[in-house]
């Protein structure tokens, strides 16, 4: 990323927000490191050293469609999802930290769990009996039908006020009035009783509060005027006790205004107002009305704040003022995109650590905006999107969590998501063909990997069969077609590797890992004694045809190769060749299976495909760790089924080896297997388990476990931290991940019915009766509830309680956090 932006984008299209008014670049011929010589003639960087300066090569054009043939029918295109509407409104939407797999663009967890709610009909019914309960007894109060009513009022106010007796009434004008306060207090006191008991709070949030407005502040208007008019009515006792305590505290004189009782009465109007109003919410509707009676400004559709996202205050902080305003303008006016946000926000994080680099990058940000550190590609954005992104945390949202009892209460009907932090621990998914894994799961990793590597965070390999939904083509910047005379690039068998000790391993690995009776170790021996002194003698590595002849032990292709390292004095190889030559034919020489492995690629549809020469022009794996790439390999699976299971074992062998030894661990690297079937082997195993170290990760589909050697179901579900069972897998690939998922503690209740013996005639009558009436035998339920230790899923859950378009799926982050197996509806919102 060192043209700091001065290229212009491409293929960004005015349906996806924000679109960059930027003229796009001139073409520019296709380059990638190690492709081979560019057509000018002059070489860029490649086979036989490194680069002279660290690029990343621009996205090369389209090399035509693949033959009918290689592709088979062309489906149709998937639906777009687009990019958020308002950038600004994006940038200060809250991304609060969550449970691993949430979507925490813009999410608010559930509110506690509620207890079982009771039934509409028990909610009304005792609504009912406790009203008409307050009503009988507060008509029996104010009918003197209660003994000993006015006992506690008595105790608290002077005995000349009141009539002798425990009934007796109020002899003086004082006691009058206290009475009617103290009728008052009880009536408050019934009232608040009669609420709580007959749980008319619950009643209301039910039947009015969720039909929302104008509905509940119609509802509230109508109770405050029946009210208003049984206050006025002195139905209610509330304005003869508010007049006599203003009488108590200000005098009786303060009555002869009748501006001061016209001040009074509005007050108590507005008091029995006021809770009608806070319950219907009516200062929340006025506004909201007037909210959208007002033009909102065109420029700030939401309040911003000095040190909000979309001001860019991490650079008003180092002081880049002018670069902040810059960037906040071109926000504003709708110039910049959400990768375009994060990758400024990258270029920016990785230039504090060389204060350096900040200047150079801020004046790129002067000079063109939001296209400054743009990708080498000139690339700001994917030609289109299936699933819902959130560059900023890098999250791919793949479903929604059902609501199901297996699912914790706090993360039913929550997004579900995907992040490198995820990715990082690879993951397994396992379904049946037709079960939505390519489309729902593998497309959308890809296109978050991919977006990820245009703001310069990461590296992807998307390994499919030629026609898979990976991408188009305009979504990568090397698309290697295995068996396509049309391709741009061939496929570096040896990794981009000069070690020739390196290269027969992971080579070995790919052509014979699957063979469990051969070490894979001897195979790389025997390698590594024939492309050492191959590439001492040449200068690289042999072709697929060279290096089949040398495996067969042709004579004249030795011979060859023994006089070329007499000649050039490498006796050094000519003892490992002469050690080669003792070894063949051996027991177990493990020759002739490399050869016959080898010979599946070396077929007139690969031919010079795989070639080595100085015109050779293929991509090297080793590019992924040092640039952010987006690379997709087409894979003739309908005509060479085991060549490209051989190849993608070896893609898969390659990977791991290279990550692992990489030093520069900054960028994350992605590797996306649409079908891994037999390309899992022991040493796989293990480099998967290294990558979460190396910041990278794997993802890895197939059809059942069957398709990895048995020895190998256990470990490979151990190593990844992810795994997904989709709906339809059979009970014995159920089995494995209800063994790998664990148990967990629950609450279990048993109910047993005891049938009840009476031992008087009346009650063994009644029980009679009632067992004549019911037919049933009069019973007594005995409940016992215990912990006991049950599977998460079971096998037959899995394989049968997992209804279509659904997955279950258990995440675990490369810091240990982890989640328990989720339902989850895919694609759903």
């Amino acid at each position: 990323m060192d043209d700091e932006g001065a290229r212009g984008v491409r293929g960004t299209g005015a349906d996806r927000v924000p679109g960059p008014a930027v003229p796009p670049p001139p073409a520019v011929p296709p380059k990638v490191p190690g492709a081979g010589t560019p057509a000018s003639g002059q070489p860029w960087g490649a086979r036989g050293g490194e680069p002279e300066a660290p690029r990343v090569p621009a996205i090369p054009a389209p090399a035509g469609p693949p033959p009918a043939h290689l592709t088979g029918p062309t489906p149709p295109p998937p639906p777009t999802e687009q990019p958020p509407a308002s950038l600004d409104v994006w940038l200060r939407t809250p991304r609060p930290r969550a449970d691993p797999g949430v979507w925490r663009f813009g999410f608010t967890p559930r509110p506690p769990e509620q207890g079982e709610e009771v039934s509409d009909r028990s909610l009304v019914v005792g609504a009912v009996i406790t009203l008409l309960s307050a009503l009988l007894l507060w008509s029996l109060w104010r009918n003197g039908y209660l003994p000993y009513r006015l006992v506690p009022l008595k105790l608290f106010t002077p005995g000349e006020w009141w009539n002798p007796g425990a009934s007796g009434g109020p002899r003086t004008i004082e006691g009058a009035d206290a009475l009617t306060v103290y009728e008052a207090l009880l009536f408050g006191l019934l009232v608040y009783g009669c609420g709580r008991i007959g749980n008319f709070s619950e009643l209301f949030r039910r039947h009015v509060v969720e039909r929302g407005q104008p509905f509940l502040a119609l509802a509230a208007a109508v109770a405050a005027g029946l009210t208003q008019l049984l206050v006025w009515n002195e139905a209610l006792p509330v304005v003869r006790p508010v007049l006599v305590l203003v009488a108590a505290v200000a005098g009786g004189e303060i009555y002869q205004s009748q501006t001061v009782v016209n001040i009074i009465y509005g007050l108590i109007a507005a008091a029995v107002l006021w809770p009608f109003a806070r319950l219907g919410r009516w200062r929340e509707l006025i506004a909201a009305r007037r909210a959208t009676g007002a033009p909102a400004p065109a420029d700030d559709p939401a309040p911003a704040t000095e040190t909000s996202a979309d001001r860019w205050p991490e650079l008003r902080a180092a002081g880049w003022t002018d670069a902040a305003d810059t960037l906040t303008a071109e926000v504003r006016t709708g110039r910049m995109n959400d990768v375009d946000v994060a990758r400024l926000r990258h270029a920016w994080a990785q230039a504090t650590r060389s204060p350096d680099r900040l200047a150079p990058l801020a004046e790129a940000v002067l000079r063109t905006g939001g296209a400054a550190a743009l990708h080498p590609s000139g690339r700001r954005d994917l030609p289109r999107r299936t699933a819902r992104h959130d560059v900023l945390t890098g999250q791919v949202r793949i479903g929604r969590c059902a609501e199901d009892p297996h699912n914790p209460y706090a993360r039913r009907s929550t997004g579900l998501a995907l992040d490198p932090t995820l990715l990082g621990t690879s993951l397994l998914a396992v379904g049946p063909p037709g079960s939505g894994k390519s489309e729902r799961l593998v497309r959308p990793v890809v296109e978050a990997l991919g977006l990820r590597a245009l703001a310069g965070q990461a590296a992807v390999l998307a390994v499919g069969g030629a026609g898979a939904p990976l991408g188009p083509d305009e979504a990568f910047d090397v698309v290697v077609r295995v068996g396509n005379p049309a391709s741009a690039h061939d496929l570096d068998l040896y990794g981009g590797t000069s070690d020739p000790d390196e290269a027969a391993a992971v080579l070995a690995e790919g052509l014979v890992g699957d063979v469990g009776s051969l070490d894979s170790r001897r195979a790389a021996t025997v390698l590594a004694q024939l492309l050492g002194p191959y590439r001492a003698a040449h200068g690289h590595f042999p072709a697929v045809p060279e290096l089949r002849e040398l495996l067969d032990g042709a004579p004249a292709a030795l011979a060859a190769l023994r006089a070329t390292l007499e000649a050039a004095g490498h006796h050094a190889m000519l003892r490992e060749l002469e050690a080669r030559a003792r070894q063949a034919g051996g027991p177990g020489d493990p020759a002739p299976v490399l050869a016959d492995r080898v010979a599946l690629l070396d077929r007139p549809a690969f031919a010079g495909f795989f070639a080595t020469g100085p015109d050779a022009r293929p991509f090297e794996l080793r590019s992924l760790g040092r640039y952010p790439l987006r690379v997709r390999v087409d894979l003739p699976e309908r005509g060479h089924a085991e060549a490209s299971r051989l190849l993608t074992r070896l893609l898969l062998a390659q990977f791991t080896a290279i990550t692992a030894a990489r030093t520069d661990t900054t960028l994350f690297a992605g590797l996306v297997l649409d079908d891994a079937t037999h390309a899992v082997t022991a040493e796989t195993v293990r480099g998967i388990r290294r990558l979460r170290s190396v910041n990278a990760g794997a993802v890895l589909t197939l059809r059942t476990v069957d398709d990895v050697p048995e020895a190998l179901h256990t470990p490979l579900l151990g190593a990844v931290g992810c795994t997904a069972a989709f709906s339809g897998i059979t009970t014995w690939d159920g089995k494995r991940f209800a063994e790998a998922w664990g148990k967990e503690w629950v609450e279990t209740r048993e109910v047993a019915q005891h049938t009840v013996f009476a031992d008087q005639p009346f009650t063994r009558a009644l029980h009679a009766l009632r067992k004549l009436v019911t037919g049933k035998a009069v019973t007594t339920d005995a409940v016992t509830v215990r912990q006991v230790e049950k599977e998460r899923w079971s096998a037959s859950e899995l394989a049968y309680a997992v209804p279509a378009g659904h997955a279950v799926i258990r995440l675990t982050t490369v810091d240990g956090e982890h989640a328990p197996p989720l339902l989850v509806e895919l694609g759903g919102r």
